[in-house]
């Protein structure tokens, strides 16, 4: 299908899901993705839609005390706009800061529509449009707009997720999930249960555990290895030649680049130095941990299969009267408390749930050109699949950021989310010129990709134990990159166009395809030229030595 003239000189829109940010594997970054539309595209036509009130996604919602990042902020910022940070490890306070700033920078904000969440959205083959319904989460009235592109920003773990016990809504009590905390809620003088043993508790439970008065039973399931804190704050002197020297930072964000590649070395890639490191660990969690928990707290599970936990005091924490572990499991939830599964009746003021995110459900539906639904292809695939965790074939013009396989366990996710924009960048941008109408992968290309990334999935630490990396805790592996942050680098940094095709796409793509073609002809000739002339070149000094 050629393009005809009113779709040439038609002005394409792109509409954004979620002003969210980034943190380790929580919610994907629309800000990113607008910067990124701004600055490399020079492309203004485009609305976030946030259905919260401000920026920030899981910065501005996740504010339980200890609330921080787990990678080093030197490469927890954008790669464009690092910062002289005050320490190596963000707050949630800083860090949303941050990213505030960035909106005001870019000048954002009047692309964003505040208090307005996306509901539904459907690819319409004759207009070559996305059909888009949002609600206002205010008013709860609807409308509905259009878009040429739709680029979800939402992530994978944005709904949170309570724990599937018996009595849930019997509790009489105060009760919230850490990623939804109440401030209004008073701990001072209760008696407060927190359900999950995850990054987010072992954050928070040495925060409200500091007051005396305030006596903390913490229910757990199984037991997470823990990793020293690497934590600092910056020194003046630091901080003072940073300024004066802005290249430090550079330099620093590639330390902790190569800091977390080995990292992948050490947990995920050489069982050798997984099994030296096991040992390790184990005697930091002993050393650490009361005695009494030490047969609870040293998993029995391979290091890497599960998320690490990297200790903020949490371990030493253990130590304090008013803070107590129980493994009984809970078998009810009752007006006033728990009750265990061994029998005990636990009376609570407060219930807090620390247990996680819905990991492999996409929340609203969105139909491409095949009638289904992002939700039900993942059903159908049995859990959720892309083609480099960014683009699915049959969804037309639709891009995921922080899609299926596409985190690490190792590395800033700030950073793998970069490297999927910049791929989305290069896909729509003959979009956004009016070059080609829509641009689809194909089914085979992204079985073939599923395919290889499985193989090594299948093979790895992944499949050794129960973890959200897998659908349902057991099933296949859809969250998880089985390679180092590097490999997901090579393979997204172009698009393959032998394996798109869209409507109006046939001459722009003819074109892609050979200059794809004679690219590595291209390097080769010019490797070609180098040598020649730096043989040219010696045998003339050579000439001009011997005169």
């Amino acid at each position: 299908m050629p393009l005809d003239k009113n779709h040439e000189e038609s002005s394409p829109r792109v509409v954004v899901i979620g002003a969210g940010t980034l943190r380790s594997n929580f919610r994907a970054g629309g800000l990113a993705c607008g910067i990124s539309l701004k600055r490399k595209l020079g492309f203004r036509n485009f609305t976030i839609y946030e259905k919260a009130n401000e920026v920030g996604g899981t910065w501005r919602d996740n504010i339980y005390p200890g609330c921080s990042s787990d990678v080093d902020m030197a490469f927890f910022s954008l790669s464009t706009d690092l910062r002289n940070w005050k320490e190596s490890h963000g707050s949630q306070e800083d860090i949303w800061e941050y990213w505030i700033s960035l909106a005001k920078k870019y000048g954002l904000y009047p692309h964003i529509v505040f208090n307005h969440m996306v509901t539904s959205a459907e690819w319409d083959n004759d207009t070559q449009l996305y059909n888009i319904v949002t609600k206002n989460t205010l008013t709860g009235e609807k409308t509905t707009t259009t878009a040429h592109i739709l680029i979800s920003a939402i992530g994978i773990l944005e709904t949170p997720r309570y724990a599937s016990i018996p009595g849930l809504n019997a509790f009489k009590g105060s009760m919230f999930h850490s990623a939804r905390w109440d401030k209004t809620v008073e701990l001072k003088g209760k008696r407060v249960g927190v359900v999950g043993n995850g990054a987010s508790a072992t954050q928070f439970v040495p925060i409200i555990s500091e007051d005396p008065s305030v006596e903390v039973l913490q229910f757990c399931r199984t037991p997470h290895w823990v990793v020293p804190s690497l934590r600092k704050a910056y020194s003046p002197l630091w901080r003072r030649l940073v300024s004066i020297f802005p290249f430090l930072k550079l330099l620093l964000r590639w330390a902790v680049f190569f800091k977390s590649e080995f990292m992948y070395g050490t947990i995920f890639a050489n069982p050798m130095l997984r099994r030296l490191l096991t040992k390790l660990l184990t005697k930091y969690i002993t050393d650490t941990a009361p005695k009494e928990y030490h047969d609870k707290l040293v998993p029995n599970y391979t290091l890497g299969c599960k998320r690490v936990i990297f200790d903020t005091n949490y371990l030493a924490a253990l130590h304090r009267p008013n803070l107590d572990l129980n493994w009984d499991g809970i078998d009810t939830i009752v007006e006033d408390g728990i009750l265990t599964k061994t029998g005990e009746h636990i009376p609570l003021d407060v219930l807090i749930f620390a247990t996680g995110y819905a990991a492999d459900y996409y929340p609203f539906p969105v139909k491409g050109n095949t009638e289904k639904t992002i939700q039900e292809y993942y059903e159908e695939q049995k859990g959720p699949k892309a083609y480099r965790g960014t683009t699915v074939p049959g969804f037309p013009n639709f891009f995921l950021i922080f899609g299926p396989n596409t985190a690490t366990g190792h590395t800033s996710v700030i950073y793998t989310n970069e490297i999927q924009i910049n791929y989305i960048m290069q896909v729509i941008q003959p979009i956004l010129e009016r070059k080609v109408l829509s641009l689809e992968v194909s089914v085979e290309a992204t079985d073939e990709y599923n395919e290889k990334i499985h193989s090594r999935l299948n093979k790895s630490v992944f499949t050794q134990c129960l973890s959200w990396y897998r659908v349902g805790g057991t099933g296949k592996v859809t969250n998880a990159f089985p390679a180092a942050a590097t490999v997901f680098w090579l393979w997204l940094r172009r698009p393959d166009w032998y394996h798109y095709s869209g409507v109006g796409a046939d001459k722009w793509l003819k074109e892609q395809r050979l200059r794809q073609r004679l690219r590595p002809v291209l390097r080769l000739l010019s490797l070609g030229v180098l040598v020649l002339g730096a043989y040219y070149f010696r045998t003339l000094n050579v000439k001009l030595l011997r005169r």
